[in-house]
């Protein structure tokens, strides 16, 4: 039986949503990532319009905006009928399970103070290549210390390993670890932060987000009942707008970072929300996927592993 619609929670997303309102190929990705893969990893068209259309974004907006995801090499679609189904493609999926598992996973893990630096020597890639490498690395979060030399303080084996792969210079780029040499007359590698990094527009953001949930805390008390359409909604615009933000964090240890680093308070403020309305989400999200699949998958155990575990 649904609950009964909370107006407190009613006028906080329209409110939002006018102050912030959500564009329609940003909130298809923010679905594919946060509902979509752990639900099976492939939807119907007519599933994704409903997802999206409390958000009003219409079923043109939905239409157009697969169809450019599909050009850009990130969705493929599968007809049966007069039916589109829509799944990543097996070369996007890797990339994208990756910078969702950013969303999901806490950026302030203990760090052995080692900096991993690439670099290549003139010759051993070509310009094409050192620009797609740039490209990659500065994504990931990396800092450009000079002209093609990168580094990060702490970089995955793995990710490093798939990047030089996808960019085809696997085995022509230097790839190393360096640590503080205590030499009392050396510049201190922390010092890098402030020069390769610009952390001044990511505090605001994070700031931004801040201000902007926080107040749900309490709108959303135990006494008070929570829709399952609102429980979705809030869980959306909440993941969606913290994916924007943390995507464009480069993930520095804490140790390196200002003091009351505001990514580890959004980081927890966006855990507990997403802790206080997975549950009701989850039931309205199966309702909708089953009106056009009725065998259409319940969340993968994996899902509720999310922030260290949803309880």
């Amino acid at each position: 039986m649904p609950t009964t619609k909370n107006p407190a929670i009613r006028k906080w997303i329209d409110h939002y949503m006018a102050d912030n309102p959500p564009r329609a190929k940003s909130m298809v990705m923010t679905l594919f990532g946060d509902v979509i893969t752990p639900h099976g990893g492939q939807v119907w068209l007519g599933s994704l319009i409903e997802l999206l259309a409390p958000f009003g974004i219409s079923d043109r907006l939905v239409r157009t905006s697969v169809f450019r995801l599909a050009e850009e090499g990130w969705l493929e679609a599968q007809r049966e009928g007069r039916r589109s189904q829509y799944a990543l493609k097996p070369s996007a999926a890797r990339r994208f399970e990756r910078a969702y598992q950013r969303v999901y996973t806490p950026s302030y893990k203990s760090w052995d103070g080692k900096w991993t630096l690439l670099f290549a020597t003139s010759g051993t890639i070509t310009a094409e290549q050192r620009s797609g490498l740039r490209k990659e690395l500065v994504w990931e979060g990396f800092g450009t210390i000079a002209p093609s030399v990168f580094g990060h303080p702490a970089a995955e084996p793995d990710t490093v390993k798939e990047i030089l792969a996808r960019v085809g210079v696997e085995g022509n780029v230097f790839v190393c670890h360096a640590q503080e040499s205590g030499l009392p007359f050396a510049k201190p590698l922390s010092d890098l932060v402030g020069q390769c990094w610009e952390l001044g527009s990511i505090v605001e953001n994070y700031e931004h987000f801040i201000r902007c949930f926080a107040g749900l805390e309490e709108l959303l008390d135990t006494k008070r009942l929570l829709d399952n359409e609102q429980a979705f909604i809030l869980r959306t615009l909440l993941i969606h707008e913290f994916r924007r933000v943390q995507l464009h964090d480069p993930q520095l240890p804490l140790q390196l970072l200002p003091d009351s680093w505001p990514g580890k308070t959004a980081y927890e403020l966006c855990h507990r929300l997403y802790a206080a309305t997975h549950a009701e989400a989850e039931v309205y999200i199966t309702e909708i996927l089953r009106r056009e699949d009725e065998v259409a998958p319940e969340a993968a155990a994996y899902f509720y592993q999310r922030f260290g575990g949803l309880g």
